[in-house]
């Protein structure tokens, strides 16, 4: 097994000079359509978790600290059908995350399309799809190229 991988965002920046342009897009968007910080580092870990991408989950555990999301709900994640610290939008987005991530099973589900859909407004559920779509390409960059796990951001 190769421990030495193309190396994607170093081999071609240009393209990955554009895939963080799109993320920063989705960031603005998420913003403007009411999707906070909050809710969005949530979705950002869940899909990173499901991938089995370290490095991204890493990268967004600190922004999440950052976000003021405290160790215990970071921790409920993975188990979040079972917790009962999610509010119901946290819930929804969590399960539109799933939908996304898992997208080659079923595409997004009826039943989820419409549980979702009566959570969030339309712009919401569009905001929420961008983040899922941003997310997801990066772990698949990351997970290919195994990109060893960034160091802890030192908080102060």
């Amino acid at each position: 097994m190769s421990e030495t991988r193309v190396h994607l965002s170093k081999t071609e920046p240009t393209a990955y000079q554009a895939l963080d342009a799109f993320s920063r897009t989705v960031g603005e968007i998420c913003s403007a359509n009411g999707i906070d910080d909050r809710l969005k580092e949530i979705v950002m870990i869940h899909c990173s978790q499901l991938n089995g991408c370290a490095y991204c989950t890493r990268i967004h555990f600190d922004r999440a600290a950052t976000a003021g999301i405290d160790a215990d709900t970071l921790l409920q994640i993975p188990t979040w059908r079972e917790s009962g610290v999610f509010s119901d939008r946290e819930r929804a987005a969590l399960e539109l995350a799933e939908a996304f991530t898992f997208i080659h099973d079923d595409g997004i589900p009826d039943d989820v399309y419409d549980r979702v859909g009566s959570v969030f407004t339309e712009k919401e559920y569009a905001a929420l799809s961008w983040a899922c779509v941003s997310i997801n390409a990066f772990n698949r960059i990351v997970v290919a190229g195994r990109y060893p796990v960034p160091p802890r951001v030192a908080t102060a």
